[in-house]
């Protein structure tokens, strides 16, 4: 029989839901929550039996219950660096989600979402490749300083399923392959992928690499010094720069995507030089993770939701196209990878990892 898989994606403001049979979508789902009934709790972590009812609630709705689930993935949520791959949600994991250690974000109620359905059901509640993920080869920490090493914070549910999706593409398992895999949205990550591990990639969380909508990506080291040393500088202030006012919105004013497209095809040269300046810097970065895999490269994937722009890809194709094929996959479809890693491991059980204690 064909397994239900449950797949829970917690955001800020809101909870996608998906239920699958096999790779199919009997319904996606997203659950919006009000800003007042939000406010009503004083932590993240404290939401949880809230959305949970509301999961139900929407299951209900669709005519099913958890009784007729084979498991529940959730989005992995910021905790201890780990290996890629699907884990069973366990007492470690979900204390060090509880906990915040490793961050607070609303991802970190996908394992603990999972895991109350699934034990209402008696059915596996598994993660699969969470931000987190690091498989960074030893030279590829180095910052240049001791007191700084280099971490894997990346755009890595997609990464992964974009990878697979290429491997059978190209008739090969992803562990047979070395593809470089860039990830295009509100911020950028690009990935050397090594037969099956993300070996070198930059920090998309805190603004390593290419400049993105809202990113501004690796700033000269100098300059941002004297952003942190100017007359009344605020450490939030420098961050939010960096991380969340950066970008297409520092230079342009919108972080939109097709807004840009719009003013670069009315003739606004200033919005058709800065995407031009960002696929400049995304096909640098592609070039230095090809350089990684000492240019042995079967393909450069192209994903996220700003490969929708034929323009940018174009730009950025044709100043890399020469290292390899490539290979575009618009979007960001963390509900369906989240449910094609519950199939495989349900597939494999074995291969389901024991996140460390």
């Amino acid at each position: 029989m064909t397994p239900r898989i449950l797949a829970i994606n917690p955001g800020s403001t809101s909870t996608k839901i998906a239920v699958f049979t096999g790779e199919d979508a009997d319904f996606v789902e997203t659950i919006r929550h009000d800003a007042t009934a939000l406010a009503a709790f004083g932590h993240v972590m404290d939401q949880e039996t809230y959305r949970k009812d509301l999961i139900l609630a929407a299951l209900s709705r669709h005519g099913l219950q958890t009784a007729g689930l084979d498991a529940v993935i959730g989005r992995g949520g910021l905790m201890r660096p780990i290996p890629g791959g699907v884990y069973a949600v366990n007492d470690a994991m979900i204390a060090d989600l509880r906990s915040c250690a490793y961050g607070t974000h609303a991802s970190n109620l996908g394992a603990i979402l999972a895991r109350d359905l699934a034990a209402e059901a008696g059915i596996p509640a598994l993660i699969a490749d969470p931000v987190v993920v690091d498989e960074l080869g030893p030279l590829a920490r180095y910052s240049g300083h001791p007191d700084i090493s280099r971490r894997s914070i990346f755009h890595a549910l997609n990464h992964k399923a974009v990878a697979r999706l290429a491997a059978t593409e190209l008739g090969r398992p992803y562990e047979e392959l070395r593809l470089v895999v860039a990830h295009l949205g509100g911020g950028v990550s690009v990935g050397a992928h090594e037969l099956g591990r993300v070996v070198d990639v930059n920090n998309a969380l805190d603004g390593d690499g290419p400049f993105s909508p809202e990113r501004s990506g690796g700033l000269p080291a100098g300059a941002l010094v004297d952003w942190c040393f100017a007359a009344g500088a605020d450490e939030g202030e420098i961050r939010r720069r960096i991380t969340g006012r950066g970008g297409f919105l520092a230079y342009l004013g919108t972080a939109d995507g097709v807004e840009i497209d719009r003013r670069a095809a009315a003739g606004d040269d200033t919005a058709r030089e800065v995407r031009e300046a960002m696929a400049y810097q995304v096909a640098k970065e592609i070039g230095a993770m090809a350089a990684v895999l000492a240019g042995r490269v079967d393909a450069v994937v192209i994903t996220g939701g700003l490969a929708y722009d034929r323009t940018l890809v174009e730009l950025i194709s044709r100043r890399v196209e020469f290292l390899a094929r490539i290979v575009v996959h618009a979007g960001e479809d963390e509900m369906g990878a989240l449910a094609r890693a519950a199939l495989r491991a349900l597939d494999n059980p074995a291969a389901i990892l024991r996140y460390p204690a």
